[in-house]
């Protein structure tokens, strides 16, 4: 990602620094995908393949240097998994110590891919937005402390832009028409919009229209609720998803995602757990790409946005994926498995039915 320092806050040098190294993730035409939706033109940018499986190293980069000029004694977060996952492996490489705090119910799996790399992995009883006001909490008490999404949080959003300037460079520098992108605090979406923004005023792309989709899942979709009810006004929820990396109730930049939707005219859509679950299994089964629940929202929300008629099908089309399936096994693992329990015999074979 640092082909970009010039547009990011990094020193010079940035390259020279320790870091996971994450970025130029693969941008798959996803043929098949788009046959089962109807969509003449479609690609999956598979975030999943970065250093800790999910978008989040991009950003943890960016606060990692920040955290670096500012002289930060410890390197911390509060996160919904994805965000502990990959700042305590940034941490772990840079050899700063590292505290990480999530929801003491978030899924197994994240909790290992974040205690693995650090021993102070701290699991808060309450959601995410409890969450980040202890580390707000702690952020103003304690000297020397880098939380990423707090108090170095300008520098860490900016890593986001990435994806965007990636996404136009692997087009052969132009601009998609269409984007969808999975909204939990907004800030993604926003710094997407804002990487091809200024490479049109760069001049490094033609300066043409694109609509940008949100998605969020039904039981933590406050961004959705205001979109549709054509307000400004986000009231903050208690989020209730197995969607649990998009389970940020009160989005820090909520509004500015209903404004880039409005003003590029996308729209901001949200689906419920049972069909981001379907989802997953889709995209599996279609391009052999396997999402955690914030990918089958943002590709369920693709679905339902053809299903309604809000996205134009003709036009070519984006959706980031941000993370590995990995992270997230329970949310599908009562729907995928063994088609049949045979005996090691060719006759059992042909009985089962599987041809």
């Amino acid at each position: 990602m640092w082909r970009y320092k010039a547009l990011l806050p990094v020193p010079t040098d940035i390259e020279q620094s320790p870091n996971t190294e994450p970025g130029f993730t693969r941008l798959l035409e996803a043929k098949n995908l788009a046959r089962e939706l109807g969509i003449d033109k479609l690609w999956v940018k598979d975030d999943s393949t970065n250093p800790t499986n999910s978008f989040k190293d991009r950003v943890v980069a960016c606060a990692l240097s920040a955290a670096r000029e500012l002289d930060a004694k410890v390197f911390a977060c509060p996160s919904t998994g994805n965000l502990a996952n990959a700042v305590a492996a940034a941490g772990a490489r840079a050899g700063i110590p590292t505290v990480v705090f999530i929801p003491s119910n978030l899924e197994t799996p994240k909790k290992v891919n974040s205690a693995v790399f650090t021993e102070k992995l701290v699991a808060v009883d309450g959601n995410y937005d409890d969450v980040n006001k202890l580390a707000s909490e702690i952020a103003g008490e304690e000297e020397g402390w880098a939380f990423v999404n707090v108090n170095v949080r300008p520098f860490y959003a900016e890593g986001s832009k990435t994806l965007g300037y990636e996404i136009a460079e692997q087009l052969g520098w132009r601009l998609p028409d269409q984007i969808v992108i999975p909204v939990a605090s907004g800030s993604q979406l926003t710094k997407v919009d804002k990487a091809f923004q200024e490479l049109i005023t760069l001049g490094l792309v033609e300066d043409k229209p694109y609509r940008v989709f949100g998605a969020q899942a039904t039981g933590c979709s406050p961004v959705s609720v205001a979109y549709k009810a054509e307000t400004d006004a986000i009231r903050p929820v208690k989020p209730d998803t197995i969607a649990k990396s998009l389970a940020i109730g009160n989005p820090a930049d909520g509004i500015y995602v209903l404004d880039i939707c409005r003003r590029t005219g996308g729209a901001v859509e949200d689906i419920s757990d049972d069909e981001v679950r379907d989802a997953i299994v889709l995209l599996a089964r279609t391009e052999g790409i396997f999402t955690e629940t914030a990918g089958g929202t943002t590709v369920g929300v693709l679905k339902k946005l053809v299903e309604t008629g809000q996205l134009d099908t003709s036009l070519e089309t984006v959706v980031i994926n941000t993370g590995h399936g990995l992270k997230t096994l329970d949310s599908v693992s009562d729907r995928v498995g063994p088609a049949a329990t045979i005996a090691p015999s060719y006759d059992a074979f042909v009985a089962s039915g599987i041809l």
